[in-house]
């Protein structure tokens, strides 16, 4: 195992530039996921770490060596795809140790890493079927055991997960944490879900137009985001973003509320889980459009007058209805803002 750096990495195809400037820094049993959303560059960057893409300026390395013109099967990396791609006619045990097979390493010794995966994964009992007998998240393991089976530097996986139902999601979600926790493993892991990337990493990096936005553990970007990207592209609910008008302190609502505020303010955020429901001192009144009940939560869906809509989510059930009032209060250290550029303006200690 060892540590990957990017330095100054850039992709492009012809004029098109994909990524730009990648500064990354990778350490040894990390486990780091790329987020974004779809054309941000996320895929192309893990695909340039593999050494399926090349890469158009900059350099990465692995352990302190250059990678740039390594090929992939010299690289000691193994890779989880979207697709299982499993051999149809092969056995879960000749699938998961068939790399070693072309190798043309011995039966005897393909035996061991395979029952060694096969028990970290759970798959003791399905090494003679066939994949066609097996669920998704039985493939997905599969394709699992055939990269742990290889005992590489480091593990890659591009949306795994994709696939799978909401049930299976979880559990190979708890599954790839758990292998984490196991093999200490130096992991890269890309995906679109920011669900996955708040449950799974150590850090996560937020892509975006081919820049890196913000890299940070999950906690630094849900309390602290860089700017308005990652503020709304963090969290579930996604946070909520009112525009404002600063003036010497106080910052002015749609609806003539003013709250306490930098004077360079232009956005304020708040979090759907931070807004409290208060018949008292309430610092705005909006009408509830939509109560979507989750049984443990209830998302209620709300105007403010001259501020736009927002989402306001309580624990348990209400009686609230749409078309009633809503009186909330807008705690000061739940606050975020951020200035005409989208850029956040930190105030004090990072928030709790």
């Amino acid at each position: 195992m060892a540590g990957m750096e990017l330095k100054s990495v850039r992709k492009s195809y012809g004029r098109v530039e994909v990524l730009r400037n990648i500064d990354l820094k990778i350490e040894d049993g990390e486990f780091v996921v790329l987020v974004g959303p779809s054309g941000c560059g996320k895929s192309t960057l893990l695909r340039m770490i593999a050494g399926l893409e090349t890469i158009s300026g900059g350099e990465f390395s692995i352990g302190g060596r250059s990678m740039n013109d390594i090929p992939p099967r010299d690289r000691d990396i193994a890779m989880v795809f979207q697709s299982y791609a499993l051999y149809p006619h092969m056995s879960v045990s000749r699938n998961m140790g068939f790399s070693m097979e072309i190798r043309r390493e011995p039966a005897a010794k393909r035996q061991g890493p395979i029952e060694a995966a096969a028990n970290t994964l759970g798959l003791n009992k399905l090494l003679e079927r066939l994949p066609k007998e097996l669920s998704g998240g039985q493939r997905q393991r599969v394709a699992m055991g055939r990269a742990i089976v290889r005992d590489p530097k480091a593990f890659l996986f591009d949306e795994p997960l994709s696939n799978l139902d909401a049930a299976l999601r979880v559990e190979m979600r708890l599954e790839i944490a758990r292998l984490h926790q196991r093999l200490g493993a130096t992991m890269v892991y890309v995906t679109h879900d920011q669900i996955e990337a708040m449950t799974l990493a150590d850090r996560i990096v937020v892509l975006n137009g081919g820049d890196i936005q913000q890299v940070g553990s999950p906690l630094e970007l849900y309390e602290r985001p860089a700017n308005l990207f990652v503020a709304q592209f963090i969290g579930s609910p996604n946070m909520n973003v009112l525009e404002v008008s600063p003036e010497q302190g106080v910052i002015s609502l749609g609806d003539g509320q003013n709250l306490r505020g930098p004077d360079n303010a232009c956005h304020l955020g708040i979090r759907p889980e931070h807004i409290e429901i208060a018949q008292e001192r309430a610092n705005v009144t909006a009408e509830a459009l939509v109560v979507e009940r989750l049984g443990a939560d209830t998302n209620i869906y709300a105007r403010v007058a001259g501020s736009g809509d927002i989402v306001v989510r309580t624990n348990g059930n209400t009686e609230l209805k749409p078309g009633d009032n809503l009186p909330l209060r807008f705690p000061e250290g739940r606050l975020h803002f951020f200035d005409q550029d989208g850029d956040a303006i930190h105030q004090g200690p990072a928030l709790h």
